[in-house]
């Protein structure tokens, strides 16, 4: 199965090593968001989709691509996202996004990152030192875990 792990990374890279143990227990292609070319999205068959939490979302550009992207048929999809916090439901609204587009979710994963973002950087963040070898080790047991048609 040909698949695609496109990720937003910005502050710590949190989400880029998150990103990196996914793709390579999948054997799959990897992504900046900004290296992704849309017009190539169709040659996947599975699609994770992946960024830092802000304000309880994902990265607004992840969002603002997903919208671009053609109503789909047919194709597997996953939500991964970093945060201080590490709340599954902060990846509700990405995966709403998605099946709105016609994409099929066949899981979402939530790591604990260093956040210093907003209020958090007046302590010195939170979650320092996160994502380490056993949220990385999750994440593998995820990808792991897919159902790949």
């Amino acid at each position: 199965m040909k698949t695609l792990v496109l990720y937003k990374s910005l502050c710590h890279g949190n989400t880029q090593k998150v990103a990196a143990v996914i793709a390579e227990t999948l054997k799959a292609e990897i992504k900046t968001l900004e290296d992704t070319d849309r017009e190539r999205i169709p040659e996947y068959e599975m699609i994770g989709f992946g960024s830092g939490i802000f304000y309880q979302k994902h990265h607004k550009t992840l969002f603002d691509f997903v919208e671009s992207l053609p109503e789909t048929k047919n194709k597997q999809a996953f939500v991964f996202s970093t945060s201080g916090l590490c709340l599954p439901e902060f990846n509700t609204p990405l995966e709403s996004v998605l099946k709105k587009k016609g994409f099929q979710i066949t899981g979402s994963f939530a790591c604990k990152g260093w956040d210093t973002w907003g209020p958090y950087k007046l302590v010195g963040g939170i979650a320092k030192g996160r994502p380490d070898e056993s949220d990385l080790q999750l994440a593998r047991e995820f990808a792991a875990a897919l159902p790949l048609k």
